[in-house]
């Protein structure tokens, strides 16, 4: 799609996202909406082999010695193969370069928030560890306190008001919203990489974002045993623990985090 073309059908997503956004304020949610629920478990099950296949292992022996507390404050047990130390070097660099590959996302979503604040700690850590980091294969960022906070449209939709929607399991990535989900896909349209770069590199960025997806899922895979698989119901508790740690990062719990994009934004 020719340039111009392209930067039209942003701004119309942006207007009608805007416009969709200004009608209402968002409720804060509260508790679980799963209407596609048989749907949603048989994504489940198919996300969970994948993640299984990746870990190479259908079985985590847990080490009593190492516990972390589940949603209603009880430890279980996690096993020792979760400590970084023992986890594979090579997953972590593949992890830490596509992280490093969504920033240009991330910043681009901040401004939509008008979050200043964090696009210019994003922009900072991004610029030093593509440069001194190797394309963030290292975090000298990170190791000099520039952490940042990664952030999505998914969580500009909820800035502006965008109610969270049914939950739902998509197929690889795994559990989400509705509104995220959405995001997702918006996130895939406005990333500047796909301005900045040809098609191919590119295509290529988004490759190796997904090997750093499935990078960490697997690095992780002892603790989802742990904390999920290793439960009465695996669904139920990962669809609790996804909203709980989605609606803690964007901080529903906070009304002044819904903005009206039709306020003076200089009062």
């Amino acid at each position: 799609m020719p340039a111009p073309r392209r930067a039209r059908s942003i701004v119309a997503v942006l207007l009608i996202g805007a416009l969709a956004a200004g009608c209402a304020q968002a409720p804060l949610p509260a508790g679980t909406n799963d209407p596609y629920e048989s749907v949603n478990r048989a994504w489940f099950n198919n996300n969970l082999a994948l993640d299984q296949a990746l870990s190479g292992d259908t079985e985590a022996e847990a080490d009593p010695a190492l516990v972390a507390l589940d949603d209603e404050g009880e430890t279980v047990a996690v096993p020792d193969r979760v400590t970084p130390q023992r986890g594979s070097f090579l997953r972590r660099i593949v992890s830490k370069f596509g992280a490093n590959l969504g920033l240009p996302s991330t910043i681009a979503n901040d401004l939509l928030q008008i979050r200043p604040d964090r696009a210019a700690e994003n922009t900072l850590r991004l610029v030093i560890n593509s440069t001194i980091g190797l394309g963030g294969i290292f975090d000298p960022a990170g190791r000099i306190g520039i952490h940042g906070r990664r952030s999505d449209f998914g969580e500009t939709l909820h800035r502006w008001g965008v109610g969270e929607g049914a939950y739902v399991v998509l197929p690889l990535l795994g559990p989400s919203t509705e509104r995220d989900a959405l995001g997702l896909a918006v996130d895939l349209v406005l990333d500047p990489l796909r301005f900045a770069l040809p098609r191919g590199e590119f295509g290529g960025t988004l490759v190796a974002r997904g090997a750093a997806r499935f990078a960490d899922r697997a690095e992780y895979a002892d603790i989802l045993d742990a904390n999920v698989i290793n439960t009465a119901d695996p669904y139920a508790q990962a669809r609790l623990l996804y909203l709980q740690t989605r609606r803690y990062h964007l901080g529903v719990e906070i009304e002044n985090e819904i903005i009206d994009p039709y306020a003076d934004l200089y009062d």
